[in-house]
């Protein structure tokens, strides 16, 4: 097989599993239980398990691990955000004193191309980086007669890694061989069970908020995923953590006894500037703090005497970017307000943001439009729905439009996959149970059904040039946002494609 960046996805996308398991997991190989009072629990195969192994087999020892300078960064919603500050904050620090020369990014889900995931310098490493450090990790984690030293263990023995297992190893394998002088590490799910965890000395680890979301993984209460999340934290690594309830946040605090730390509680910071655009969307503020003081403590204890200066922030800041992140995209008389939101905590925060973003008053005449889809085993879509359309109606906002789409698009170009969906008679009922929750919440809106991303963005389109102007928040499902910005901005899949 050709060692081509095409074939290093297809081998990728083999790893993937076809559903999340249902079952508890056993808890044997495992060091540590979570304590029954919290009701914390794992399903499947902990995906930790293996990951030394297989990074010991690699070459990579846990000291080399360490010489990453890892930042560690688990949480419900905002961590990839979080991640993205505090990538900005260090390369603009560097820039001015020389220190981190190269900072490294491992962070998901991908919107686009498969390449977001593993980032250095700021960008996606290149396609043919990716594929030569994909088969350096392929040919010898897959070799059929390759030999782990397990301990004895004779589940690890003869196991191979998993998609996110592989991504893991393949981000710490790339930030060796590229030389990163610091590497952001953002945890895949939970964070006590998770892949990444196979950290074992970080510089400082990090919580973003929390909320119900993998509670068939985590479990079903705040306190149970405060633990897992929690998990990161290790021996003489300071911890942060935005402010949480108090079950949660009593959880962290003995878990941050138990491994020999403490953990900070942070809210948002006044001194963050007031003018930067980014900062407008009160979770990023807060999601913004949490990564400064992560930043200041990296650049203590890895450059002493030196500190984060103010233009080091405001640098940062301004460089802030993360692909369907509260992105606005302007065309003429069109605007689209795009947020990867696909739990109800993010979606509150996304139609809050598209609701100050285009009060009554901004453009009286303007139209505005919602443009939703998700369908996913793992989550209540109608849920989703729900909360959506509550939100907007509990600040007196009622689109003119709403469309129920599929992940289906029409447009074949590019590599990495892009889950579609056909629209058969489930997801169709689907669509229809969406369309009348809806109806239910506000009778007002026109709600229709779009059997494509490109139709039900032509729709908007349509309807904006002849109303003079529309404004359209495009949410839910990361596969559906992800889409839309390659239909929206054709550049970008022609990116994925170089």
């Amino acid at each position: 097989m050709k060692r081509t960046y095409e074939n290093a996805i297809r081998l990728l996308e083999s790893r993937k599993r076809p559903a999340r398991p249902k079952t508890p997991a056993s808890r044997a190989p495992m060091d540590q239980e979570a304590p029954t009072n919290n009701q914390a629990s794992v399903k499947g195969i902990p995906s930790l398990l293996g990951m030394s192994e297989w990074l010991g087999a690699l070459g990579h020892t846990d000291t080399e691990i360490a010489r990453l300078n890892l930042i560690h960064v688990s949480g419900t919603k905002g961590k990839g955000s979080t991640c993205a500050f505090t990538r900005g904050f260090l390369s603009a620090h560097g820039r001015r004193t020389g220190f981190p020369r190269r900072v490294g990014l491992y962070t998901g889900p991908h919107l686009i191309s498969t390449r977001e995931r593993i980032q250095v310098d700021g960008g996606p490493i290149t396609r043919e980086s990716f594929a030569q450090y994909f088969f350096e990790v392929w040919d010898c984690l897959m070799a059929p007669n390759l030999e782990l030293d397990t301990g004895g263990s004779t589940v690890i023995a003869g196991m191979k890694p998993r998609y996110l297992q592989f991504m893991a190893l393949l981000a710490f394998h790339t930030f060796i061989r590229e030389r990163v002088d610091a590497a952001i590490i953002e945890v895949n799910h939970g964070g006590e069970f998770d892949s990444t965890n196979v950290i074992q000395s970080p510089v400082v680890t990090g919580i973003s908020s929390l909320g119900l979301d993998h509670v068939a993984q985590l479990g079903s209460t705040l306190e149970s995923i405060a633990w897992h999340k929690s998990g990161i934290f290790k021996f003489g690594a300071p911890a942060f953590a935005v402010i949480q309830e108090p079950g949660p946040a009593d959880v962290m605090s003995r878990r941050a006894f138990d491994r020999g730390t403490t953990v900070t509680f942070i809210s948002a910071n006044a001194s963050l500037p007031r003018d930067a655009g980014v900062l407008d969307v009160s979770v990023q503020r807060l999601n913004c703090s949490l990564a400064l003081e992560l930043a200041k403590a990296f650049v203590s204890a890895k450059s002493p005497g030196s500190v984060l200066s103010d233009e080091d922030v405001q640098t940062g800041i301004r460089d802030f970017s993360l692909l369907g992140r509260f992105q606005v995209i302007s065309n003429g008389g069109l605007q689209w307000f795009v947020d990867g939101a696909h739990n109800t905590l993010s979606l509150e925060e996304a139609a809050k943001w598209f609701v100050k973003a285009t009060i009554p008053g901004q453009n009286n005449r303007c139209c505005r439009a919602v443009v939703f889809s998700h369908h996913s085993q793992g989550r209540d879509g109608l849920e989703l729905v729900q909360c959506l359309a509550q939100v907007l109606r509990s600040h007196k906002f009622s689109p003119e439009r709403v469309i129920f789409t599929t992940y289906k698009h029409t447009d074949p170009a590019g590599i990495d996959p892009a889950a579609p969906e056909e629209m058969d008679s489930e997801l169709k009922g689907l669509l229809a149970a969406y369309a009348s929750a809806w109806k239910e919440v506000d009778p007002h809106t026109v709600v229709t059904i779009e059997p494509s991303i490109e139709t039900a963005i032509n729709t908007v389109r349509r309807l904006g040039n002849y109303d003079g102007g529309m404004q359209t928040l495009i949410t839910g499902s990361l596969h559906l946002v992800g889409e839309a910005l390659a239909v929206l901005d054709p550049s970008l899949r022609e990116c994925k494609c170089k």
